[in-house]
């Protein structure tokens, strides 16, 4: 590729985009919302968040120094990322709690780069964090869910409109912000119900001893104020 092509590559990736209108910021949150309230469509559209919250316990197992065994991804919508390396500590307990707040950080730094109005480069950064994930899957759901997901950025980033690319990544956004809260309301659920004896918040309450309710609580904390501020931006409060 030569110097004139990559500049050009370059300022399409990373030039600004205008603000689209009010209207279609509103429209695409209220189609998120609905993609995540309803249980028949949220059992669907939750994939997408297991993909968020898998791959945050596996890139914060590499940046701990783990190793990164692999992920899983269920059609049932559950996970699993399997690392190795002390099994206490700082890096485990940091591994352990990325899962649930990834989808709702994701969605607030989305929000921030659409604010700045880099649509583009918010397309381009989820296929490269997809295309990392890819690598790391090792079921053939996963492989399914994840190719799927990253061609549909693909697509929208190479061969569609300014107008077709920021309804995209708005409303990719959105959801992202809307689907992360959820999560924790259902471990919540399942928990007063006596269920998932094993889950990020009970794991992270024997290796730091503090009870998992706490953990609940920063789980909430983080996905409400992610949906506050993200909002804020996407709005332009």
């Amino acid at each position: 590729m030569d110097s004139t092509h990559s500049t050009d590559l370059w300022d399409r990736v990373f030039a600004t985009q205008p603000d689209p209108d009010l209207w279609l910021v509103v429209v695409t949150g209220v189609v998120a919302l609905a993609a995540v309230v309803p249980r028949g469509v949220w059992l669907v559209t939750r994939n997408a968040i297991t993909i968020a919250h898998e791959g945050g316990h596996g890139l914060t197992a590499l940046l701990s120094g783990r190793r990164l065994d692999g992920i899983r991804l269920h059609s049932d919508t559950s996970g699993l990322t399997v690392s190795r390396g002390k099994p206490t500590g700082i890096g485990m307990i940091l591994t352990a709690a990325a899962g649930y707040p990834a989808a709702s950080l994701l969605g607030l730094a989305g929000a921030w780069l659409l604010a700045a109005g880099h649509i583009t480069a918010l397309l381009w950064g989820a296929t490269a964090l997809l295309a990392a994930l890819l690598v790391m899957v090792r079921n053939a759901f996963g492989l399914l869910t994840v190719v799927v997901t990253g061609a549909a950025f693909v697509l929208v980033s190479w061969l569609t409109g300014p107008a077709v690319q920021a309804l995209f990544a708005y409303g990719v956004v959105w959801f992202l912000l809307f689907g992360g809260v959820r999560p924790a309301f259902e471990l919540q659920r399942r928990r007063r119900l006596g269920g998932a004896a094993d889950s990020d918040a009970d794991q992270l309450a024997r290796l730091t001893h503090l009870p998992a309710v706490v953990w609940l609580g920063f789980f909430h904390l983080v996905s409400l104020c992610a949906l506050t501020g993200g909002g804020r931006w996407l709005l332009g409060l």
